[in-house]
């Protein structure tokens, strides 16, 4: 069974070549869109590992920061006992003072030799409880 024409072997020709070219096009469209997504999901891997990484920074900072909180609220309380505790000091030593007592004498008066009046008023005998 002979071909009517070389026209039809041509065509027939034209086609599959085309379909080859065709069927190669797909074939790197659908290479790339493989490689696209490999790429994206590697992205969004490290993606979610930073954020991770960023929580678990903030999660270690805040920890740290209430620990110090709790340090400085222990400091605070004890520098608010001690502060009563000189505080109630001051005012039963106040009420026993002479130096305290006495009226200032006037300036014309005013001879002492330097930190005179630290050394009488330390050893006073009502300042020592």
């Amino acid at each position: 069974m002979p071909h009517s024409s070389d026209s039809s072997d041509s065509s027939s020709f034209s086609q599959a070549s085309s379909s080859s070219s065709s069927s190669k096009q797909e074939s790197s469209d659908d290479m790339r869109k493989v490689q696209r997504r490999e790429k994206n999901r590697i992205a969004a891997q490290k993606s979610r590992q930073r954020q991770t990484q960023k929580a678990d920074t903030l999660h270690l900072e805040s920890e740290d920061l209430e620990r110090q909180n709790a340090a400085l609220r222990r400091e605070i309380k004890q520098l608010t006992e001690e502060l009563k505790h000189f505080s109630t000091m001051l005012n039963s030593h106040e009420t026993h003072c002479s130096i305290l007592n006495t009226p200032p004498p006037a300036p014309s008066e005013v001879l002492y030799t330097p930190f005179s009046f630290h050394q009488t008023h330390i050893s006073s005998p009502c300042f020592q409880h």
